[in-house]
C-alpha cells in the first residue's frame, strides 16, 4: 500500500507535486521563468525535440498555460530573423547557411 500526502495529491488548494504533473505542465513552468529553445527543453526534460515542439505547439492554442511568447529564429552568419513559429528552421534562405539560431519560448502569466 501507498500512502500520499495531502501535498502530492492536492488537498486543500495545495498543488500537486512534481511527479503528478504531466509532460506540458513541466514544460510551460520551465517557460515560465526562462526563454529556452527547444532543444534545451528537450535536454532538460530528457525527450526528442520532435515531441517539445508537439507540446509547445499545443501549449500555444491553450489559454490554460498563459501567452507563448516566440523569439524567432535567426541566422547567426548574415543575421536575416526568421517569422515567429513554433519550427526549427533547417537553413537560411537568404545566404543558405545551416548556422541557425533555434527560436526562444516563453510564457507571458496572467496577473
Amino acid at each position: 500500500m501507498v500512502a500520499f500526502t495531502a501535498k502530492q495529491i492536492g488537498i486543500g488548494g495545495i498543488s500537486l507535486s512534481e511527479e503528478w504533473k504531466t509532460r506540458r505542465e513541466r514544460i510551460a513552468e520551465l517557460i515560465k521563468d526562462n526563454a529556452l529553445s527547444p532543444s534545451e527543453i528537450a535536454k532538460i526534460m530528457e525527450m526528442r525535440v520532435k515531441d517539445v515542439l508537439e507540446d509547445l505547439k499545443h501549449i500555444a492554442s491553450s489559454q490554460k498555460y498563459g501567452k507563448l511568447m516566440v523569439m524567432p529564429a535567426r541566422c547567426k552568419k548574415c543575421g536575416y530573423q526568421f517569422r515567429p513559429e513554433i519550427k526549427i528552421p533547417k537553413k537560411c534562405p537568404k545566404c543558405h547557411s545551416t548556422w541557425i539560431e533555434e527560436p526562444k519560448f516563453k510564457i507571458l502569466t496572467k496577473f
